[in-house]
């Protein structure tokens, strides 16, 4: 194969993440981190990312914890508690092999709640010790810090059970489920159904068999427990699971025991810094921060829009591979998606590159 020149068509935003690398070091210029990242590919691309620090001795430090406020969830109930910063709950396993279901919200500012894909994008389809809880977008910050689970066996992937689901599946008029005893406990803050947000499932066993997700039983036992530090001042809402006909909680519903503690000298220590970012954003930035108080949505006449960084405009640039990275470049089979378009063959390799070395 010989050499060709390829026409690589970036816009803004990829010319700004290439310069970056260029800045970095990685390369002299475009040419070359183009001509790198197609031979790193092909043999392996080495990382970037900072290797972790080691973790600090913590043994000397207080693990002495003061109780705050406990509570029983019995079967078919819920409770919206209340969780400030530097404080932890703790939800325990009564008789054991219970489903809790779990919603957070920011105590000072509902809007913000737990995201359950942004915490599933993180730390995956069942997140345990060391995990955080994240608010939605666009605020994307860590509201609770996963401090310890015994069992790690929860789920982001679930929706919360609901009435209609026991009508149409089970033909039920009236069943116990997660979104109405969510509904009511977090009614004694003023919340409506509406606000209820898809839940955090603790203690719930899924897997993944082919394109479908499957609950089966669990084996959790008298005394598992999970506890969750809060980052911030949140209302945390566990409930009993309201599934007493399939498998999440093997068939019966159980109590809960439900602690909240001043967190030890040594709780606070192990969790890890969080970065801020400016894009974590609150009310203050949004062009519309007011809370919409009628149900119907009207057009507004004087609306214009305001997108980021449009009109979003390719710029051309040539790069030239010899034979041998050509030949390198049709070996990585991208035709199926692009033809033989080699720009768009290229801009893939190089983007693919700086994924792998850049978030691993």
């Amino acid at each position: 194969m010989t050499a060709q020149t390829i026409t690589l068509s970036l816009n803004p935003q990829q010319r700004e993440l290439l310069e970056r690398c260029l800045a970095a070091g990685d390369a002299h210029d475009l040419q070359a981190l183009a001509q790198r990242a197609v031979r790193e590919w092909k043999d392996g691309v080495p990382s970037a990312r900072p290797v972790p620090e080691p973790a600090p001795d913590l043994s000397a430090m207080s693990t002495r914890r003061t109780p705050v406020a406990s509570h029983v969830l019995q079967p078919g109930t819920g409770k919206a508690m209340e969780v400030k910063q530097g404080q932890l709950m703790r939800i325990e396993q009564i008789e054991g092999a219970q489903c809790v279901d779990f919603n957070c919200f920011n105590l000072h500012d509902y809007r913000e709640f737990m995201h359950v894909g942004r915490t599933r994008t993180l730390h995956g389809f069942n997140p345990g010790p060391g995990d955080f809880l994240w608010s939605a977008p666009p605020r994307e910050r860590a509201m609770m810090y996963l401090l310890a689970d015994t069992v790690r066996c929860n789920d982001v992937m679930f929706p919360r059970c609901s009435a209609n689901l026991y009508e149409s599946a089970y033909g039920f008029a009236r069943h116990t489920n997660c979104h109405d005893i969510q509904s009511e406990a977090q009614r004694e803050y003023g919340l409506t159904p509406d606000d209820v947000h898809d839940s955090f499932n603790l203690f719930m066993n899924t897997v993944i068999e082919g394109t479908r997700g499957r609950i089966e039983r669990q084996t959790s036992r008298a005394g598992d427990h999970v506890e969750l530090l809060a980052l911030m001042d949140v209302l945390a809402v566990p409930n009993v699971c309201g599934a007493d006909v399939m498998r999440t909680s093997n068939f019966a519903l159980k109590p809960l025991k439900i602690e909240i503690y001043q967190a030890s000298e040594r709780d606070l220590a192990e969790v890890p810094a969080v970065p801020e970012w400016a894009t974590q954003r609150t009310p203050a930035q949004f062009r519309q921060p007011q809370i919409k108080v009628d149900r119907a949505l009207r057009r507004d006449p004087g609306y214009r829009a305001k997108f980021v960084n449009v009109p979003i405009v390719e710029r051309a640039h040539d790069v030239l591979l010899d034979g041998a990275e050509c030949e390198v470049l049709s070996s990585f089979g991208l035709q199926q998606y692009y033809g033989q378009d080699q720009g768009r063959q290229l801009r893939d390799v190089i983007f693919s590159w700086w994924e792998k070395r850049y978030l691993g």
